[in-house]
C-alpha cells in the first residue's frame, strides 16, 4: 500500500500536476467515481480515478463510514466532488460481485498511533496500543486495509483487461503502466512471481536452506521443506531417578515451583497451515525471566528416540528454584502499558511491537497456531533448553533427594537390626589399591577396618565422636597416602564452615554406620554414599588422614573421594586446583608463578605486580587458594628446599594475604600439619616487629603455619590456584561428546542483561585406573558472538580459554546482552583407533553467571569448526606476508601446539602449499601425517594443519617449514598424486581442513 500523500494526490489530465482537489495551473476540478458505476461502463468512469467521497445530506456535513460497504443502490446525488473526506476503495464491480468479494475479503484499519495495519474491522481499539480508534481528516486518514483472497478477482476483470495495484490494490485501466495513484508497477502486479521483498514480520526463515518465505505458505519455496513452527512451550514436570553413584539429577519437585521450559517443534503438513495475521488481545504469561530463544536446529546431549514424538532428555537437568524468581507473571489485557510475549522465543516486547523485536516472529503465530490442529498430524519434537538456576538452590534439591534415599536405608537398617556396609566399596583390599594382588606392599599398613567408636585415639572415649566441631585447617592430619593435593584443600575449606557442612549432607552422627558426600568429579554433580568403616592399622589408629577432636568429617571425605576414583591409591599426586573443584564445583584458575610454566615463555613475561593484584583481590573476595610448591618444569634443588623448611612437589594452603607497612606476606599452611619454613619471615626471623607480629600472629606460631614473603613465593612455588567461590550465583552443567574427525561441541547462550560469567570445560579423569588407556585430551573453549539462533554462524571472537592438555580448562569474560555460540575444542585423539562411538571421550561444560541465562546444546554445522579455528587464528595468530595475494597465519601461543591457516586472495590463481612438520615431537596431527600438500582455491582460506601435544606431562618440540607456489589449476602436479588437491586427503578431515571463501 502506497503512503498516505500518494492516495491523497491525483493527476490533472490536461496539465499532468498532481494536487488534493483543484489543479493549481488550469483550474481543473478534481472527478469523483461514483460508486453505483460499474467497472466496465467506459461512459461513466473517469480514467485512473480511484477516489469517494461520500456526502451525508441530512446531518450537513461530510463524514466517514470505514465500516460501509457501498452499493449501487445508492443515489448518485449523495456523491459531490467538493467533498473533502475520502475513503480508499480497492475494488469496483457490479452488486453481486461486491457482494461475493466482500465475503470472501478480511477487512482490517490501520492504527494512527503505532501504525499496526491489521486491526478488524468493528474494533474500536487498536490490538496492540489498546489506542482509541480515531476519526479520519484529510491530514490523518483512517485506511482501510482488505486482503483479497485467491479468487477475489472475477473472470469479467480477467477479460476487460484490467489489472489491481498490487502495492494499493487500486483497480487501474489496461493501458496504463503504473498505478495511478501510487505509481505501482504493472509488471510487478500482474507477474505470477510472488514479491520477494517481505517487511519485517511478514516472513518466516527455512531452517534448511534459509530462504525467506511468505506467512501465507507453508513449504519452502527453494528447498520444498515443511515449515516447522514454535508452540508455546508447556510447562513440564521431569523426575529423574538419583542412583548411587550416578549424576545427581536436578530432578523437579512434584510441586509447580519446578518446570523446564520446553520448546516444541511441529511440522506443518500444507493443507494445515493456518497463520492469523491480526491477533486478538489475550492474556499472556511471562516466562521465569526467560530468555530469547528459538527451538534448536540440532539435538541435546543425548539422542532422540525414534518414533512420532522424541524426547531428549539431559543427565543434568536445571530446575528453576523455589525462592520465587520464576514466578508466573500474568499481564491484564485492559492496562495501557501491557506487554506481549513472543510464543517462539518468550522474549517480551512493548506493546508497540508488531513483531518480536528479537526473533521477528508475527505477534499473531500464537493464536495462528493454537486454532490449527496441527499437532496430532505432524511430528513433535521436544527439546528441552536449560536455564542456569541458583547453585544453592541447586545443592538445596540434591540435598533433598540424598536425605530420602539415606532415610530408606538407614530404616532397612534399623528393622533388620544392622550397621550399613558399602558392598560397592567394601571393606577389603582392592578398596586399597589398583591391583590387590600386586600392589600390596610388605609393611602394608592398613590391617583393619573399623568403625569410629572402635578406634583407638588419644583420650579415651571422651569426647564422642562427631562429624562436625567448627572445622579448622588446624584439624587436618595427613596419614602415609601422599594425597596432600587434597587434605590442602580440606584446609582451605576449612576456613569457612559453611563450605564445609555444604560437601557432607549427612551432618550428624549416624548409629547405622550411612553417610552421604556431595562431589563435584569431573565437572557433574554426585551424591556419594560412603560407610564409616575406616582403614586401621593393627593398633587400631587410623591409617590415613584424620582430624583432630575425634571429627569424622576428614576421613569421610577422603573415603568418599577415594570411592569415586576407584581406590585410595588413586589419590596418590596431584594439585591443589583439582581438590578445590572436587570439594566446590567453583571455577578454579591457576596462576602460574614461573617463567617455564607460561605457554610461550619467550613471547610473555612474569608481571609480578599483576599477580599480587589478582592474590589480594581474590583474598578480598573470600576465594579459596592453594600453593604448588617446586612442581611444574621448575628444576629443583632438593637440599636447598630442605634447608627452607619446604617439601618440593607439594601442596600448600593459602590461608592469608597481606600488603603491610611495604611488605608482600602470604600465610601457608602444610597440610602435613609440621614442618614449616625456616627463611624470611618464619616464626624465628629477625624481620619480625612487635606490631606486626601482633598484628599477624596475635596466638602466637602455629605448626605447620608460617608466613613467608611474596618474593620467596616466586622462587620456590610454581602456581597457586584460586577456586572462585561465590555466593548468589547461577550455574548450568550441559555434558556432550567430543567426536574425534569431525565434530565438536557447541552451546548456543543467550544473555538477556549485562553478566560476569566463568566457562569451565572438563573430561574425563584418568584417575580411575593405574595406566589409562588413553592420555588426556587437549582442551579449549572458544566463545563467539552469533547473529542468528536458528541457524548459528561463526561471528566475532569473544574470548577463549588455553588450549591445555589438562583436566579442565577455563575463561572469564563480562557479557553484554547478546547471542553467543560456545564451542568446545580437542584435537590431540583424531587418528587413535577411537571408532566406536561407547569409547568417545565425555566433557562438561560448566557455566557460572551473575546472572540468569539460557543455554542451548545444538548439532553445529558441517562447516563450523573450520570457521572457528580461521576465525581464531585471524584474531590472535600470527601474520606472515608470502608472494603477493598469499597469506601465512600462525597460531601458538596459549595453544599447546600449533595452527597453519593459508589465505588465498587471487581471483583466478590456486596457491600450492606444502607444510613439513616432520622434526616435531611429541605432537600429534590432524591430517594424520606431519608433511602435507594442499592446493587453495582462489579468494578462500584453508586451515593447514593442527598440531596438539600428545602427552600432558612431558615437553613438546615444533618445527614447521612451509613452501608456496602460484599455480593456473586445482592440482597439485609434481606435488602429487594426479589428480590430487590434497596430500594426504581431507575427506575424513573435512569439517575442520576444507577450503573456506573469503568473507
Amino acid at each position: 500500500m502506497g503512503t498516505i500523500a500518494s492516495v491523497l494526490q491525483w493527476k490533472c489530465e490536461n496539465c499532468n500536476n498532481i494536487d488534493p482537489e483543484k489543479c493549481v495551473n488550469c483550474g481543473k476540478m478534481q472527478r469523483i467515481l461514483s460508486t453505483s458505476t460499474r467497472i466496465g461502463d467506459k461512459n461513466n468512469v473517469q480514467k485512473n480515478s480511484g477516489i469517494l467521497v461520500k456526502k451525508d445530506t441530512c446531518r450537513g456535513k461530510d463524514t466517514f463510514s470505514p465500516s460501509r460497504s457501498f452499493s449501487d443502490n445508492e443515489p448518485s446525488s449523495n456523491i459531490s466532488s467538493e467533498d473533502d473526506d475520502i475513503i480508499t476503495k480497492f475494488n469496483a464491480s457490479s452488486n453481486q460481485e461486491d457482494n461475493n468479494m466482500l465475503n470472501n475479503t478480511r477487512r482490517t484499519w490501520t492504527c494512527s498511533k503505532c501504525s499496526y495495519a491489521y486491526n478488524r474491522i468493528w474494533t474500536d481499539n487498536c490490538e496492540i496500543c489498546e489506542s482509541i480508534r480515531s476519526q479520519p481528516t484529510v491530514e490523518q486518514p483512517s485506511l482501510i486495509t482488505v486482503t483479497k483472497s485467491e479468487n477475489s478477482i472475477t473472470s469479467a476483470e480477467r477479460i476487460e483487461g484490467k489489472w489491481t495495484c498490487k502495492k494499493c490494490t487500486l483497480v487501474n485501466d489496461p493501458t496504463s503502466i503504473a498505478c495511478a495513484v501510487c505509481g505501482g508497477s504493472k509488471l510487478r502486479s500482474i507477474c505470477s512471481v510472488e514479491d520477494m521483498t517481505l517487511r519485517k514480520g511478514e516472513f518466516w526463515t527455512c531452517n534448511k536452506c534459509t530462504l525467506k518465505n511468505n506467512l501465507s505458505t507453508g513449504i519452502c519455496s527453494a528447498c520444498k521443506s515443511v515449515r516447522s513452527l514454535p508452540i508455546e512451550p508447556k510447562r513440564l514436570q521431569i523426575k529423574e531417578i538419583n542412583t548411587e553413584e550416578t549424576v545427581a539429577s536436578h530432578a523437579a519437585d512434584a510441586s509447580s515451583h519446578f518446570w523446564q521450559p520446553i520448546a516444541k517443534t511441529v511440522n506443518l503438513q500444507p493443507s494445515q497451515i493456518k497463520v492469523s495475521r491480526s491477533p486478538s488481545p489475550r492474556e499472556i504469561q511471562g516466562s521465569s525471566g526467560a530468555i530469547p530463544k528459538r527451538h534448536s536446529t540440532g539435538g541435546s546431549i543425548l539422542t532422540s528416540n525414534s518414533g512420532s514424538v522424541s524426547t531428549s532428555v539431559s543427565p543434568i537437568t536445571a530446575l528453576n528454584d523455589t525462592t520465587g524468581q520464576n514466578r508466573t507473571n500474568i499481564v491484564n489485557s485492559n492496562t495501557v502499558s501491557k506487554m506481549w510475549q513472543c510464543p517462539a522465543c518468550t522474549y517480551e516486547n512493548c506493546p508497540a511491537s508488531v513483531v518480536c523485536d528479537m526473533c521477528s516472529s508475527p505477534r499473531g503465530l500464537a493464536s495462528s497456531l493454537n486454532e490449527s490442529p496441527l499437532i496430532s498430524a505432524g511430528k513433535v519434537t521436544i527439546d528441552i533448553r536449560q536455564e542456569s538456576k541458583l547453585m544453592e538452590n541447586l545443592r538445596q534439591i540434591e540435598e533433598k533427594e540424598a536425605l530420602n534415599k539415606w532415610k530408606n536405608i538407614i530404616q532397612y537398617c534399623s528393622d533388620n537390626n544392622e550397621l550399613f556396609v558399602d558392598d560397592s566399596f567394601p571393606p577389603a583390599p582392592k578398596s586399597l589399591y589398583y591391583n590387590p594382588t600386586n600392589s600390596i606392599p610388605d609393611g602394608n599398613p592398613v590391617v583393619q577396618w573399623r568403625r569410629p567408636h572402635e578406634i583407638s585415639c588419644e583420650g579415651g572415649t571422651f569426647p564422642p565422636w562427631a562429624v562436625f566441631r567448627t572445622p579448622l585447617p588446624s584439624d587436618i592430619c595427613q596419614g602415609v597416602l601422599g594425597n596432600c593435593w587434597l587434605l590442602s584443600a580440606l584446609a582451605v575449606l576449612a576456613e569457612r564452615e559453611d563450605l564445609v557442612k555444604e560437601v557432607l549432607v549427612t551432618k550428624e552422627i549416624c548409629l547405622q554406620g550411612a553417610y552421604q558426600v556431595r562431589l563435584c568429579k569431573d565437572g557433574k554433580w554426585i551424591t556419594v554414599l560412603v560407610d564409616d568403616l575406616l582403614p586401621c592399622d593393627k593398633r587400631g589408629h587410623l591409617v590415613y588422614s584424620q582430624a583432630k577432636r575425634k571429627q569424622l568429617w576428614v576421613p569421610l571425605i577422603e573415603k568418599a573421594v577415594a570411592k569415586i576414583h576407584g581406590c585410595y591409591e588413586a589419590l596418590v599426586s596431584g594439585r591443589a586446583i583439582e581438590g578445590l573443584a572436587t570439594l566446590t564445583g567453583a571455577p578454579c584458575e591457576s596462576i602460574p608463578l614461573q617463567a617455564s610454566s607460561l605457554p610461550m615463555p619467550s613471547e610473555d613475561e612474569l608481571d609480578k605486580d599483576l599477580i599480587w593484584a589478582q592474590l589480594l583481590s581474590s583474598r578480598c573476595v573470600r576465594f579459596l587458594m592453594g600453593a604448588s610448591c617446586g612442581g611444574g618444569n621448575m628444576k629443583v634443588d632438593e637440599d636447598e628446599y630442605q634447608r627452607k623448611g619446604l617439601r618440593p612437589r607439594h601442596a600448600y594452603s593459602v590461608l592469608d594475604v597481606r600488603d603491610i607497612q611495604g611488605h608482600r606476606l602470604l600465610k601457608l599452611r602444610n597440610p602435613w600439619g609440621h614442618y614449616s619454613w625456616r627463611g624470611n619471615w618464619s616464626d624465628d626471623s629477625d624481620l619480625w616487629t612487635e606490631d606486626l607480629r601482633e598484628e599477624l600472629m596475635p596466638h602466637g606460631a602455629s605448626e605447620g603455619v608460617f608466613w613467608i614473603s611474596f618474593e620467596d613465593v616466586l622462587n620456590y612455588f610454581d602456581c597457586i590456584d584460586i577456586c572462585k567461590v561465590r555466593s548468589g550465583w547461577n550455574e548450568v552443567r550441559l555434558q556432550d561428546t567430543l567426536q574425534p574427525l569431525c565434530s565438536i561441541s557447541c552451546v548456543l547462550l543467550t544473555v538477556l542483561e549485562p553478566t560476569e560469567a566463568e566457562f569451565t570445560l572438563f573430561q574425563e579423569g584418568q584417575r580411575n585406573s593405574e595406566k589409562s588407556q588413553r592420555s588426556q585430551l587437549d582442551l579449549c573453549v572458544v566463545i563467539f558472538r552469533t547473529r542468528s539462533p536458528v541457524s548459528p554462524e561463526i561471528g566475532r571472537l569473544v574470548e577463549h580459554s588455553k588450549r591445555q592438555v589438562r583436566g579442565f580448562v577455563g575463561c572469564h569474560k563480562m557479557l553484554e546482552r547478546d547471542i553467543y555460540l560456545l564451542v568446545c575444542l580437542a584435537f590431540n585423539h583424531w587418528h587413535t583407533g577411537i571408532e566406536e562411538p561407547h569409547q568417545y571421550p565425555q566433557c562438561v561444560l560448566a557455566i557460572h553467571s551473575s546472572k540468569r541465562l539460557l543455554v542451548e546444546q545444538i548439532t553445529p554445522s558441517p562447516h563450523l569448526l573450520a570457521d572457528a579455528i580461521i576465525s581464531l587464528t585471524l584474531s590472535k595468530g600470527q601474520r606472515h606476508e608470502g608472494r603477493e595475494g598469499m597469506t601465512a597465519y600462525y597460531l601458538t601461543k596459549g595453544w599447546a601446539g600449533l595452527v597453519v591457516m593459508v589465505e588465498n586472495r587471487h581471483e583466478n590463481k590456486w596457491i600450492h602449499v606444502k607444510c613439513d612438520c616432520q622434526e616435531s615431537y611429541n605432537v600429534v596431527s590432524t591430517r594424520g601425517e606431519l608433511k602435507t600438500v594442499d592446493s587453495v582455491p582462489p579468494l578462500q582460506r584453508q586451515v593447514i594443519i593442527v598440531l596438539t601435544q600428545l602427552e600432558g606431562s612431558g615437553g613438546f618440540s615444533i618445527a614447521h617449514r612451509l613452501t608456496h607456489r602460484l599455480a593456473n589449476s586445482r592440482g597439485l602436479h609434481d606435488w602429487g598424486p594426479p589428480g590430487a588437491t590434497h596430500c594426504p586427503p581431507i575427506e575424513s578431515v573435512h569439517g575442520l581442513h576444507a577450503p573456506r571463501l573469503i568473507t
